[in-house]
């Protein structure tokens, strides 16, 4: 049996967006499952549109989605070399063999003159394919009028019968030669086209199961032809369903984010993301399971179920997903973890790399968050909103405490946020407290307005005056349930009467974490050199005790 052999071929004019995205997901399951290879090829022949920014952009956010590659330009391989703009010879060497074995035949019409046929076809409502107007010319006379300086193109010769195929999606597939144009495939300028190319490239590499988007189904006929016009076995094809937005229309920028840079800045985690594009126009056995581990999709995965059917992109789901794995990135047992020796020598060495310029090499940035635990990464991932926010200094200027701080802290507030972009709003009750705006607050108007609200936030109030550390910014979670236990008993307040009013002068709301998580972060917080100063428990007490007049 062939070993399997896939590719993905992105151009590098812009960002990678959701489209190919998953098309690489796809090529890379299809490659995994199958014992395969994966090959990176970068398809730069459009010179004014490519950059080396947007290639290196692209490989980026593939690392950053898991996706690698065994062979491609960055690491090598047998079949190189891997940039189609470095391939130019081996073009130009082919297109001259078809048109020796009159397989292929020069064009010398003119754009002037194929414009006027198009006009003249839309106007007769024919196909506004090529008339074939140089398909008859004598090769001798066409090559002598070449040698002469005659500008002109190469074009394949389209068979005269149908051009069948078979696709993995769609099923056997037939196309009318009446309605597929002799392409070109090598500009009078000496560049070749993408349809030449690509069975040239795919050909030479030996791919085995070309996977790509329906968007490319109109283009296999004339790959088809020119496999057999060169004689080389034609590959399996799979072309997936084309991704709409909720409106039904095709996926653009008009629906939102649409590139996996957008999507990473917003704080979607790269396996949320990787999860939701599988799922995009591919249904897994066995019922209507959603949450699949990178491993787990791999062992799943079916080009045999990949359905022909457009799929809807619904960034909600998309966020349910990511909300569960921003949950699932939190330890059971973190706050043990990130107090071992071993850990806390690293994050030293983590905190020296941050503060000598590490956080602007990439790569090397990465290794350094591999020895660390997630809520550590994430720590350093989300500074930046926190920074743009004003909450946090730049991340150069980081220190181990406000690390394992800002880790806390995270930890403490990503179970209520499908992004991690809305840390910084949610992070508003540690770093913007307001007692006059909880105090006015419509949402906090029930709560206040209970029977024992009123014994409750005098008798907080003052057991935390009279607390002395309380008033050194020391308060213990177990020191604070102490006190509320001791209100409880005071007052007979219990429940919602007795939490949500002391919940709201800690907070500006009634409702928000556990105290036990919480009160660490504010008492620790408040000692912290920070843009924003955090208010200390008894601040807050004060701060609310004032407002109340009391």
């Amino acid at each position: 049996m062939t070993a399997v052999r896939v590719r993905f071929a992105p151009s590098p004019t812009g960002h990678l967006h959701v489209g190919n995205a998953r098309t690489a997901l796809f090529n890379w399951l299809f490659a995994r499952q199958k014992g395969g290879t994966m090959v990176l090829r970068i398809e730069d022949t459009d010179v004014d549109r490519s950059g080396a920014r947007f290639e290196d952009q692209l490989i980026d956010d593939m690392k950053w989605l898991g996706l690698d590659w065994d062979e491609g330009p960055d690491v090598g391989g047998s079949f190189g070399p891997y940039r189609q703009s470095d391939r130019l010879p081996i073009y130009r060497e082919h297109a001259e063999r078809l048109l020796s074995e009159h397989k292929a035949y020069l064009c010398f019409c003119t754009e002037a003159e194929l414009q006027q046929d198009r006009e003249r076809a839309t106007t007769e409502h024919r196909q506004p394919i090529y008339s074939g107007k140089c398909r008859t010319v004598d090769p001798a006379e066409a090559q002598d009028r070449r040698v002469s300086g005659g500008a002109c193109a190469i074009r394949l010769r389209i068979p005269e019968h149908p051009i069948r195929f078979h696709d993995i999606v769609h099923g056997a597939v037939e196309f009318s030669n009446e309605v597929v144009s002799d392409p070109i495939i090598l500009r009078s300028s000496g560049m070749p086209v993408y349809n030449y190319v690509v069975v040239i490239d795919d050909a030479l590499m030996k791919i085995t199961h070309v996977i790509r988007g329906d968007d490319h189904l109109s283009n296999t006929p004339k790959q088809v032809t020119l496999y057999e016009a060169l004689g080389w076995p034609v590959p399996e094809f799979a072309h997936l369903s084309t991704i709409l937005g909720a409106d039904r229309e095709r996926l653009s920028k008009r629906h939102g984010a649409t590139s996996i840079a957008n999507f990473r800045d917003m704080g979607v985690l790269p396996e949320a993301l990787v999860n939701y594009l599988a799922l995009l126009g591919w249904a897994p056995s066995g019922g209507t399971r959603e949450i699949f581990s990178r491993d787990e999709l791999v062992k799943e995965f079916s080009l045999e179920r990949v359905t022909p059917s457009p799929a809807v992109f619904d960034m909600e789901k998309l966020y349910w997903l990511n909300r569960h794995y921003i949950k699932e990135r939190r330890a059971a047992d973190w706050e043990q973890t990130i107090l071992q020796p071993a850990i806390a020598s690293s994050i030293e060495d983590l905190v020296y790399f941050l503060r000598t310029g590490g956080a602007t090499s990439h790569n090397e940035l990465v290794a350094q968050l591999n020895r660390h635990s997630n809520e550590i990464k994430m720590a350093v991932g989300t500074w930046g909103y926190f920074q743009r926010a004003g909450q946090l200094p730049e991340i150069r200027l980081v220190t181990k405490e406000n690390l394992l701080w800002v880790s806390r802290m995270v930890y403490l507030l990503s179970p209520s946020v499908d992004r991690l972009e809305q840390l910084p709003e949610r992070a508003a009750l540690i770093f913007n407290y307001d007692a006059k705006a909880a105090l006015a607050s419509p949402d906090n108007a029930e709560v206040l307005g209970l029977p024992h609200t009123d014994a409750v936030l005098t008798r907080f109030t003052v057991k935390m005056f009279e607390d002395e550390s309380a008033s050194e910014g020391k308060l213990t979670a177990e020191r604070f349930k102490q006190i509320v236990n001791e209100v409880k008993a005071e007052t007979g307040a219990k429940g919602k009467e007795l939490f949500h009013p002391i919940r709201i002068v800690m907070t500006g709301s009634h409702s928000g974490p556990e105290f036990d998580k919480l009160i660490p972060i504010l008492e620790e917080g408040s000692h912290l050199q920070l843009p924003k100063h955090v208010l200390s428990v008894r601040e807050r007490v004060e701060e609310f005790a004032k407002a109340r007049g009391k």
